[in-house]
């Protein structure tokens, strides 16, 4: 059975926009639940611009949620994550300057770093997934670097979908790494930029566990409501 995990980090960017406490990203997690998604997932920024310490933490610690919590390698936010013990755990590369995730992690560049951080995090039984893009260098590193999950990075195919452009190439690289992935017992996530097109497209590969969705779909809520939006993305996954 595919999974929905719905991002809510949009949800703190319309709070803080007025620098106070409404809409509380707590409550938010809670009622994504009730209305069908299987996880929740939470980016905790070097910058915080946000999800805040406080709303990871509180969210974090309900036994009602299971929590995907996006990290840097950053040693505090690190030090932080391990303290605040979320159900998994998705490495992703930050850049301060940019607007959103422009591409996965540098495995190569940072392989010692990420496999000693892997090891705390397996210490607390805590699940760790790789945001990458769809490489099969990446997937088979991945794997050396005993992570239990990846999550592949599909920007460029949304992207690819939404101009109206060609896409079978890309689509053809992600089939590959994701049954490489699954052949190496790496569970397969998807992520950044869906909406409801991409992921029909997606979902015909089976190899797919996870689908990541955030921006879309409070973006779209706005329009037609959170928990109207949920059930669309879960009927279509599990088709």
């Amino acid at each position: 059975m595919k999974k929905l995990g719905v991002n809510i980090d949009h949800i703190a960017t319309v709070r803080n926009a007025r620098g106070e406490h409404h809409p509380d990203p707590y409550y938010a997690a809670l009622q994504v639940i009730k209305m069908g998604a299987d996880s929740v997932t939470i980016h905790l920024r070097e910058d915080r611009r946000h999800i805040n310490d406080l709303d990871a933490k509180k969210i974090c610690k309900s036994k009602k949620v299971l929590v995907n919590l996006e990290i840097s390698m950053n040693d505090q936010i690190v030090k932080n994550a391990l303290k605040i013990k979320p159900d998994y755990i998705c490495f992703v590369p930050e850049n301060r300057k940019e607007v959103t995730t422009e591409g996965g992690l540098d495995l190569i560049k940072n392989k010692k770093k990420i496999k000693n951080i892997i090891e705390k995090f397996k210490k607390k039984k805590i699940r760790t997934s790789l945001f990458i893009n769809p490489s099969i260098r990446d997937i088979r590193m991945s794997k050396e670097l005993n992570a239990d999950c990846i999550e592949i990075h599909t920007g460029k195919i949304s992207n690819l979908v939404k101009s109206k452009k060609r896409y079978n190439v890309e689509l053809d690289r992600i089939k590959k790494c994701s049954i490489l992935a699954k052949k190496l017992n790496l569970e397969v996530h998807a992520g950044h930029g869906l909406d409801y097109k991409t992921t029909k497209i997606l979902c015909k590969i089976k190899e797919i566990k996870e689908f990541n969705i955030g921006h879309f779909i409070i973006g779209e809520s706005v329009f037609f409501g959170l928990s109207s939006v949920i059930k669309n993305f879960k009927k279509i996954i599990k088709n």
